[in-house]
């Protein structure tokens, strides 16, 4: 098998959808079909069930997902090492990054390492703190950035800015007047929290014992996946949040959120690194432009 027909299925088993995998690809859809049909042909086996207008992975393909997704991360991995050749003048550097850091803080990050290094051209995606973790432990970014504790023993977590919970309320909350002040109260809330794995969650919910709480006791009205769905719920009046205060900067200074006097941790941002992986000049240069060079 080629590296392309794994690219090929890879583009098709994450769709499930030949023709736009195609698109995808910039390939014909009678090309994408081909290269799918002759990895079958080739080891009889069957990767996708045709069910009427759409496919679907069966068991093979989705044991055999896992398989071709490594292969091409160590494929890149190697053409780094080669571009590394090159001394910065080309090269790529893939970064994953959790929803406040890649909102907040890495663009000015990325923006100083590109004029530093225009050549290199650099591929960000975004999700919770579980998920950089998971790219850069499975070699699929070269470096991540999240905040929360990281309990990934392949990866080396090192602190590379701070940052501050704060917890807001709609402006006619009661507690924009007042501060809670029994734990009761707190838990009363009622609370609109990210997802389970979001960083923000963790460190809100591992502060809870410090106001007598436990996390159970919460009154959550509402869950969401991204920092701008929760601070628009707060400020349509669904409920309160413990949020980073970048993310309500603007918010606090319109006055449609109100800070609340309530001791919150302040909270890292860090930098995640395999350990046992090569490291490209290019993530090393981005190491030494946050200061994490050395670690």
């Amino acid at each position: 098998m080629t590296l392309d027909q794994l690219r090929i299925f890879v583009a098709v088993a994450e769709r499930e959808h030949v023709t736009q995998a195609a698109r995808a690809l910039n390939l014909t859809q009678s090309a994408t079909s081909a290269a799918v049909t002759a990895l079958e042909s080739r080891y009889a086996t069957r990767l996708f069930d045709r069910i009427g207008r759409r496919i679907a992975l069966t068991e093979a393909g989705r044991l055999f997902l896992v398989e071709a997704r490594a292969v091409l991360a160590r494929a890149a991995a190697a053409e780094r090492v080669l571009a590394d050749l090159a001394d910065l003048k080309r090269g790529a550097l893939s970064l994953a990054a959790s929803q406040t850091v890649a909102s907040y803080w890495l663009p000015q990050v990325v923006e100083r390492y590109r004029s530093r290094y225009p050549g290199i051209a650099i591929a960000q995606s975004i999700g919770n703190t579980e998920y950089v973790a998971r790219r850069v432990r499975d070699g699929l970014a070269d470096l991540g950035f999240a905040e929360g504790d990281i309990d990934e023993p392949a990866l080396i977590a090192t602190p590379v800015a701070e940052d501050e919970l704060v917890l807001v309320v709609p402006k006619r909350h009661p507690w924009a007047r007042r501060a809670p002040r029994a734990p009761d109260e707190i838990a009363a809330g009622p609370w609109v929290l990210r997802e389970p794995g979001s960083g923000t969650r963790a460190i809100f919910e591992a502060a809870l014992p410090r106001l007598g709480l436990a996390p159970r006791e919460l009154k959550v009205a509402l869950e969401v996946p991204s920092n701008e769905a929760v601070r628009a719920a707060v400020e349509a009046g669904t409920g309160v949040t413990a949020i980073s205060r970048l993310v309500v900067a603007n918010a606090l200074k319109a006055g449609t959120l109100v800070g609340v006097k309530l001791t919150l941790p302040r909270r890292h941002f860090f930098m995640l690194r395999h350990r046992e992986r090569y490291a490209t000049k290019a993530a090393q240069a981005m190491a030494d432009l946050v200061g994490a060079g050395g670690q």
